[in-house]
């Protein structure tokens, strides 16, 4: 049973930085590609950065230069350092894995955590 964990969402105002992490359980972590979505509200949910199991990551034009993803595969666990934050980050933010780089960069990855709420305030 693949389980995901988010953690590390909050409250920040416009500028200030917070650190994701997602902490995986029940399946050989090391070879799932994975990554992270957003919801706001009203909103569809969109992809935000993805890495692949060798290392590769991509990022959605609207937080390049902005955020970081990244894992250890030790931890089994992901990140995401998001810095510069705006008010338009505001979203619940989703983990999400799959053995599929298709699938995951297609926004339906096989597994999803429970989503961690991020606030930015201007």
């Amino acid at each position: 049973q693949v389980r995901l964990v988010e953690s590390g969402g909050g409250s920040v105002q416009s500028g200030g930085s917070l650190r994701l992490s997602c902490a995986a359980f029940g399946y050989a972590y090391s070879i799932y590609h994975m990554g992270w979505f957003r919801q706001a509200p009203g909103k569809e949910r969109e992809g935000v950065a993805f890495i692949a199991s060798d290392g590769t990551t991509t990022y959605a034009d609207s937080v390049k230069g902005r955020f970081t993803i990244s894992r250890d595969n030790r931890k089994r666990t992901l990140y995401l350092q998001m810095n510069s934050l705006a008010p338009e980050d505001t979203a619940m933010y989703y983990c999400a894995a799959d053995e599929s780089w298709q699938l995951l960069i297609g926004s339906t990855p096989n597994y999803w955590g429970q989503g961690t709420q991020v606030t930015v305030s201007s």
